[in-house]
């Protein structure tokens, strides 16, 4: 990674707006968030949600003071494979004047290092059909589009 490195940690209740900047700043997000300022409550509530949540890491990358990257961490317990325990990652967001820069690439190797230390032993994602420059950068990461995604909207 070219540059300052990032550093890591939980999100707090003042890097909503940036998440939410974030989350927007793609073709895909501009028709899905709302930039109000102050964040809309409903952001606002999720956040105190996931802050609450043992099982949820809402996390943010750093790099030179500046929040550059987010993503969100579940850790889901299950029965299947011998009561095996697995990480999903989502809402992973590189801020738009950091890509290209392997901030990326230092996330995901962070939140995988996180699931490893709650003793995951799968880690699984999901990334929206139309993103081809997103599916080709987690297969370079080693993931494996092994399953069929679906979602239904409520």
């Amino acid at each position: 990674m070219s540059g300052q490195e990032p550093t890591f940690r939980r999100a707090r209740r003042e890097d909503v707006a940036a998440i939410v900047a974030m989350l927007a700043d793609d073709e895909l997000g501009r028709q899905r968030e709302d930039l109000s300022d102050p964040p809309a409550p409903a952001y606002v509530e999720a956040f105190a949600a996931i802050d609450a949540d043992p099982n949820q890491l809402l996390a943010v990358a750093e790099v030179g003071g500046d929040i550059a990257g987010c993503l969100q961490i579940t850790f889901i317990p299950g029965l299947s494979r011998r009561g095996m325990w697995r990480g999903q990652i989502e809402s992973v967001r590189v801020a738009s004047s950091t890509r290209g820069s392997g901030l990326g690439r230092a996330m995901i190797g962070w939140a995988i290092g996180e699931c490893r230390r709650r003793d995951c032993g799968l880690v699984q994602l999901t990334t929206d059909k139309s993103r081809s420059d997103a599916h080709r950068f987690y297969e370079s990461l080693g993931f494996v589009a092994s399953h069929e995604g679906m979602k239904l909207t409520l």
